[in-house]
């Protein structure tokens, strides 16, 4: 694959029609002194031979049967491919290994052939001088030490697949037999799945029996056995020792808010490829069990199905050992490392979960059993989905987390907001996908508001103050990825929309639910965020470039891989497309459509149907639109057709044509309404003050409505609009709203404000927001720039210098770019 590595697109470099990787054993060990985690990662490959990629057109023939007269649902496979993996115990740690690391970031040992180069293809004879199969993985930043092949032969008790596997066709699993041994290993019944992870920490811990030829490029590790051509006879259990660098862009070493130090996973756009070497593609799916070793004043969280088993190593240092059945993209592996204090209730009285049968009709029990009657369209693993018990679980285990400063916050608000937000997605949407749930507040430094991953999420510090709205809105958003997101994701990665667009629509019915609303309560709730969405896409879509505003930038290319499976990711390294929201709120935007052409009834009755049939697999756009479209005619009645909603919606830059005939009914609702009144009186304090002395006796002689979160957005952001506002009306405003006490929405509003006019006793409130507040805080320091005031220059210069070491990278790169 001939890559511009001067782009910003992001190479997936793996070789997953060769060879994928099933599962993976992790044993690491963390050190906050070098800043660094080293250790051994085992892997258990398998040809992906028999798992054939369904095409979009298949899933197109099989909806024609989606609700045939029997009532069965057919089941497509899109993604049949999708393989097992998993990870293990803590093997041979590797302390005493040496760094081989030259200056080129080219890593290998004595053995190691020469003349193999990353930048070109894995399979170019003339390059590698010989025909030996390359192995190629995803990596950056790391020192790999090692790589060796596993003698899985002589785990005690392997004999049972030893003689199994000697009935094995040699020619499609080699000729090796711990080859064989590994493809009966990984090809387990899902049911046997705990003997299954007990051979795999056996194989993990199991001497090595040569090592391997390996060269580390910009993007990749390439491994190699000398002399053997073809994939099938590549060795299926390799270890690879090795230690992450300080410096690596999937990790974020940093202290919390008490100043301890800690160390987690930042979702970056390279995902885990600087935490481990691994296949990122999304094809790649695999199972794993994790061992991390820590000092004893440390905890440990996970995407891990258990909460937790944990030995004492040695005095004072503890292993936390985590596992996951369902096979997940690597990326989605999640590890937060800190002395985080597990927040509890002060008392014992249990949260009243409140189900809200108003606004979507619940789950009947016959459609439960009818649900479970159906066979799942993924690959075996122990699923929730036909488990009965999980099938009847309003919610989950739950557990939240927290430096030790925020434990009053979470108590007070986190803890009464999960369970009313879990309950609200069960019943919209039915079985939890994941049997348990994490809720982490990270560091300041964290770029977002929030980040789903299996079993456990991440939230901004910037959720916990001035109410519950943010918090449980962003809460909800988090949630809706364990369906859209994780439990089904997408075949190709740029196409976001599939996860945060699910994610964002789904957020609003929730917190509706959630909140006991009632049915027209929660329409014009519903009315009212459309209308700020619809503000900040037509914000973005005027200030950003063209092609970073397309939903489907491949187009009819989306999808597509080359011969080895290697692609590109559109845009994927650009640091601007990070901040953008354009997949979040086209992807809303389209899907409030529908359900609104649809009709809601059926558009979430539809949602259930495809979830079950989907969960534990990967989709692109066509995939979801076939169906909806053969489940609900009257949207094909009405003009839509796969092909015009592409061209309309996702292959487009800009607003959406269909979009714009909806916008004008958002500003009329009554909420929007209640705001434009409010702006009509703040503009008359605003003539007043200027013209008199006595600003407070006269706008005292104003009465304000009193206003959500949202309204209060709205409000501010109207305000914004307006040339010159003095600043005793912005006084004013301040004191009437407490706006310094409202959530992170409003005083980010609040600040642009205070920014605009110069409003310097407001200054205070802009540098604050600019430390806590890092994961919305970024533009600001262009509308400090902007201006051209020395003043407020020196504020944007300060705040960035107290904070740039800690930063995201991400973040200090586009803030460098706007103030350098």
């Amino acid at each position: 694959m001939e890559l511009d590595l001067m782009k910003d697109d992001l190479p997936l470099m793996a070789n997953t029609t060769d060879l994928l990787v099933k599962h993976y054993v992790l044993d690491l060990d963390v050190d906050f002194k070098s800043h660094v985690i080293g250790g051994t990662i085992v892997l258990f490959l398998e040809t992906p031979s028999g798992c054939g990629r369904e095409s979009s057109k298949q899933v197109e023939v099989g909806c024609r049967s989606w609700s045939d007269e029997t009532g069965n649902i057919p089941v497509s496979n899109v993604s049949a491919c999708s393989p097992k993996s998993g990870c293990n115990d803590l093997a041979c740690c590797g302390k005493g290994e040496n760094d081989t690391s030259d200056k080129n970031g080219s890593y290998g040992n004595k053995e190691q052939a020469s003349g193999i180069s990353s930048s070109k293809s894995c399979c170019d004879i003339e390059i590698h001088g010989s025909e030996d199969f390359l192995l190629v993985l995803d990596c950056c930043d790391l020192s790999v030490l090692k790589v060796e092949e596993i003698d899985v032969a002589v785990v005690p008790g392997i004999e049972k697949f030893t003689s199994a596997a000697k009935l094995e066709d040699e020619s499609e699993y080699g000729k090796d037999p711990r080859n064989q041994i590994v493809h009966k290993l990984v090809t387990l019944p899902a049911d046997q799945w705990k003997e299954q992870f007990h051979y795999y920490k056996g194989c993990s811990q199991a001497p090595a029996c040569g090592e391997l030829h390996f060269v580390s490029g910009p993007w990749s590790l390439e491994i190699r056995k000398a002399g053997v051509q073809n994939p099938k006879d590549f060795p299926c259990a390799i270890r690879i020792r090795y230690k992450t660098k300080a410096e690596g862009r999937s990790l974020s070493w940093t202290t919390d808010q008490s100043d301890r130090p800690c160390v987690y996973t930042v979702g970056s756009p390279i995902n885990n490829r600087a935490l481990f070497p691994c296949q990122e593609p999304p094809v790649a799916m695999s199972t794993w069990q994790a061992t991390v070793q820590a000092d004893a004043s440390f905890v440990v969280l996970m995407s891990g199905e258990n909460t937790a088993e944990l030995t004492e190593s040695e005095e004072g240092v503890l292993n936390w050992f985590y596992y996951v059945t369902m096979p997940m993209p690597a990326s989605t592996f999640t590890i937060a490392v800190g002395c985080w204090t597990e927040v509890k209730r002060k008392t014992c009285a249990l949260i009243d979960v409140q189900r809200n049968d108003g606004l979507f009709p619940l789950f009947s029990k016959a459609d439960v059993s009818r649900l479970l009657e159906e066979p799942c369209g993924h690959l075996p693993y122990p699923c929730r989905f036909q488990d009965p018990n999980a099938a009847s679980q309003v919610s989950i285990p739950y557990r939240v987390f927290a430096p030790l400063c925020f434990e009053k916050s979470c108590e007070e608000v986190l803890l009464n907001l999960i369970p009313q937000c879990l309950s609200a997605a069960y019943d919209l949407l039915g079985t939890h996908p994941f049997s348990r749930l994490d809720v982490l507040i990270v560091p300041s430094n964290f770029s977002s508001l929030g980040m789903a991953s299996p079993h456990i999420i991440f939230l901004s510090q910037s959720t916990l103050f001035g109410g519950s709205h943010l918090c449980g809105t962003r809460l909800c958003h988090e949630i809706a990825h364990a369906w859209f997101g994780l439990a089904i994701g997408a075949r190709d990665w740029t196409e976001e929309w599939l996860s945060e667009g699910f994610a964002t629509h789904l957020e609003d019915v929730f917190w509706s639910a959630a909140q006991q609303l009632s049915l027209d309560e929660a329409r014009e709730q519903q009315k009212l965020k459309a209308l700020l969405r619809w503000q900040r896409l037509r914000d973005e879509v005027q200030n950003s470039e063209e092609d970073l505003q397309v939903l489907r930038p491949k187009k009819e290319n989306t999808g597509k891989v080359s011969k080895s499976g290697a692609s590109v990711i559109k845009h994927g390294l650009s640091a601007e497309k990070i901040f953008m929201q354009v997949h979040y709120l086209k992807g809303y935007f389209l899907l409030r459509s529908l359900a609104r052409k649809a009709g809601e009834a059926a558009y979430f009755a539809f949602l259930r149907k495809f979830i079950q049939i989907f969960h534990g697999q990967l989709i692109l756009s066509q995939d979801f639109l076939h169906l909806l479209l053969e489940d609900i005619p009257q949207l094909k009645r009405s003009g839509l057709s796969v092909e015009n909603i592409l061209q309309n919606w996702l292959d487009c830059s800009g607003i959406p044509k269909p979009l714009l005939e909806e916008s004008q009914a958002w500003q009329e609702c009554p909420l929007a309404q209640q705001v434009k009144d409010e702006v009509g009186k703040w503009m008359q304090v605003n003539r007043r003050a200027r013209k008199s002395s006595k600003k407070r006796r006269r706008c005292e002689e104003v009465t304000f409505q009193k206003l959500s979160p949202d309204q209060l957005v709205l409000l501010l952001e109207s305000l914004l609009e307006k040339k010159t506002l003095c600043s005793k009306m912005l006084e004013s405003l301040q004191r009437t709203y407490h706006l310094r006490e409202q959530d992170a929405e409003v005083r980010h509003r609040w600040c642009e404000l205070v920014i605009k006019h110069k409003y310097t006793a407001g200054y205070g409130d802009v540098e604050t927001f600019l430390k806590e507040d890092q994961a919305m805080g970024v533009y600001l320091y262009g509308e400090l720039m902007v201006n051209e005031d020395a003043k407020q220059q020196q504020i944007a210069c300060k705040s960035f210098a107290s904070t740039r070491d800690q930063m995201d990278p991400s973040s200090a790169q586009v803030v460098a770019e706007m103030l350098f």
